[in-house]
């Protein structure tokens, strides 16, 4: 939940003849265009938020100039690396509910990131919606949205496995940015492999739990979560 700033990125690497490149997967182009703040490259997973539905394996890449486009298309038409019809009709699908599921979830998100820091139990939220968010004043500049991501620490590892096994409404899964709200336990899941000592230096211990907002009523999803709090 870090905020990197573009187009000083964009300066940094255009003085020194690289290539940047951003992954705008969590804010997608309706929240966020790299390229206009000076990305050469733009990646989604269009898993994610593209789709939104969370029935589709996709990638894109989008690039600022005819000449990467064709060093790229030629990777794809001769490595295979490109989506099958199917999966091309699911994400243009998704796409066109974009815009209503984002304005959403960056609804839904900031309200339920207001009521976890009201609680005793949660000891940090990470949410770049915050005004106090280091990064909040790059993000405001660079996007018209915070998105629907949510890390929280709580103040046990008991509360966080009650947690997991209590929601109703969200679901305990992997992945993020489908229209269901999902939570998920880092160290067990997405941060697994990674050694204990680096994950615990980046605050993911097992008190730490990732919250992908979806489009549900807001109500039942703080209903939800103060249900398990409140047990």
């Amino acid at each position: 939940m870090m905020v990197s700033d573009i187009a000083a990125l964009s300066a940094l690497a255009k003085k020194h003849n690289l290539l940047l490149i951003v992954d705008n997967t969590f804010l997608t182009p309706y929240f966020q265009r790299p390229i206009e703040l000076g990305a050469d490259i733009v990646i989604h997973s269009g898993t994610k938020y593209l789709g939104g539905h969370n029935d589709a394996l996709a990638g894109f890449a989008v690039v600022n100039s005819a000449e990467l486009a064709e060093r790229l298309g030629y990777l794809y038409k001769t490595v295979g690396a490109c989506l099958a019809p199917w999966e091309c009709f699911l994400i243009e699908r998704g796409i066109k509910t974009l815009p209503v599921r984002m304005d959403r979830i960056n609804y839904n998100a900031k309200k339920i990131a207001e009521w976890l820091r009201a609680r005793k139990e949660v000891k940090k939220v990470y949410y770049v919606g915050f005004e106090d968010h280091a990064g909040y004043e790059i993000s405001k500049k660079q996007s018209t949205g915070f998105g629907g991501m949510i890390s929280v620490e709580v103040e046990s590892k008991e509360l966080a496995e009650s947690i997991l096994k209590g929601v109703k409404v969200f679901q305990y899964a992997e992945s993020l940015g489908g229209v269901e709200s999902l939570i998920t336990y880092p160290m067990l899941q997405t941060h697994a492999d990674v050694p204990k000592e680096e994950r615990e230096r980046r605050g993911i211990n097992d008190r730490f739990l990732r919250l992908s907002v979806g489009i549900e009523n807001v109500s039942d999803l703080i209903e939800d979560l103060k249900r398990v709090f409140d047990k």
